[in-house]
């Protein structure tokens, strides 16, 4: 594809809400579109700026345990399940060091965990 057809397939992505389909475009063909990214509306620009950022910063993607851990840690602390909260704490203290993942948790979470010192306090 040229970078005109790859730029018109990403702003109708954006255009349809598909972000799934325009990072993909953009992922593959993310060195053309640096260097020509005034083909593309404002919406896929800005997307465009964002994958670049976390292609270019020390981004980690999360992996599926690690989403499934932070929503078991969210579920046991809306429940109030201390037992289940420190059992996961104890076996997940290396993914609670990293602070990219405090947003991820809910205020009982955060909430629960700053009372138990396993997060920091902001």
């Amino acid at each position: 594809m040229d970078i005109e057809q790859v730029c018109k397939e990403i702003n109708n992505s954006v255009d349809a809400l598909d972000l799934v389909t325009a990072r993909k475009y953009i992922e593959e063909n993310i060195d053309l579109l640096n260097s020509k990214g005034h083909y593309l509306n404002k919406n896929a620009r800005e997307l465009l700026k964002v994958i670049t950022d976390m292609h270019n910063s020390d981004y980690k993607q999360l992996q599926r345990n690690e989403l499934a851990i932070i929503n078991t840690i969210n579920a046991y602390a809306t429940k109030f399940d201390l037992r289940g909260l420190k059992l996961l704490v104890k076996e997940n203290s290396q993914l609670l060091l990293r602070e990219d993942l405090i947003p991820y948790f809910n205020k009982d979470a955060k909430i629960v965990l700053e009372g138990m010192g396993a997060i920091s306090k902001h």
